[in-house]
């Protein structure tokens, strides 16, 4: 079952549960900036963190969550371990997003419930 159903089916709740568990993987702030990150090439964690500005633990943490969520993988060489974006297919949502912000004028920004002041209940 897809996300856009035809008009003649209509997705139940429980049918959009995987793409629930997607949006809300990408939802946090240090995930979502992760993965933009990984999206210009494979990185360490050492070098996600200097590039984030973040936390060596928040960053391992994120990066296991995303990995565990199929977005992410990792490449061993030697003792390092390098991360990348296990789906091309997330740059395209990635780029979408980005084409909907633009279109919208970021208007979800201003949104209540989900936008930059507002306080998410959701989570």
């Amino acid at each position: 079952m897809s996300i856009i159903e035809s008009e003649k089916s209509v997705a139940t709740t429980r049918d959009l549960e995987p793409a629930v568990a997607l949006f809300r993987s990408l939802s946090d702030p240090a995930r979502l900036a992760i993965v933009r990150r990984l999206a210009s090439g494979e990185a360490r964690v050492a070098e996600l963190t200097r590039d984030l500005g973040l936390a060596q633990s928040t960053v391992s943490s994120h990066v296991a969550c995303l990995k565990d969520c199929g977005l992410v993988s990792g490449r061993m060489e030697g003792r390092r371990v390098f991360y990348s974006l296990a789906r091309p297919e997330l740059l395209d949502l990635l780029s979408a997003a980005e084409t909907l912000l633009a279109a919208t004028g970021s208007a979800v920004a201003l949104c209540p419930t989900y936008g930059v002041d507002g306080q998410d209940s959701a989570c």
